[in-house]
């Protein structure tokens, strides 16, 4: 989910008395969006909850999020972690605009789950042969 449509929710969350914590990596849109209250960590985007397979980085990540509860008093008040992704390489691919494109070409036949659908399909005359 996007950084600022979690914003929103968070933020009629709150108004019905629900508490929220945002965890994200783009605190421009953080301060854009002014969630009850975030935490930014300064990782890829889709990585905000920390490194795969580095248990001890999600843990540190998730456990001061939930920390902040108590924390973070002021309403939009944004913790910023000291987590490091390590090197800054993944920085220039994010801002590159020439980055390679690594999406799989689309598949344009039909798909069915089970042979009765892809019959049932025939039948109805919406797929042909």
């Amino acid at each position: 989910m996007c950084h600022q449509t979690v914003c929103l929710v968070a933020r009629h969350l709150e108004a019905h008395g629900i508490p929220t914590m945002c965890v994200g990596s783009a605190i421009d849109i953080f301060q854009a969006g002014r969630p009850p209250r975030a935490t930014f960590v300064d990782y890829p985007l889709g990585h905000s909850s920390g490194k795969p397979f580095d248990t001890a980085d999600q843990l540190s990540i998730v456990r001061a999020a939930v920390a902040g509860f108590t924390r973070m008093t002021a309403p939009g008040e944004i913790q910023v972690l000291a987590n490091r992704w390590g090197d800054d390489d993944w920085r220039a691919e994010a801002s590159s605009t020439k980055g390679q494109d690594t999406r799989q070409p689309r598949d344009e036949t039909p798909q069915f789950q089970l042979p009765a659908d892809r019959s049932a399909a025939l039948a109805s005359g919406a797929l042909r042969e």
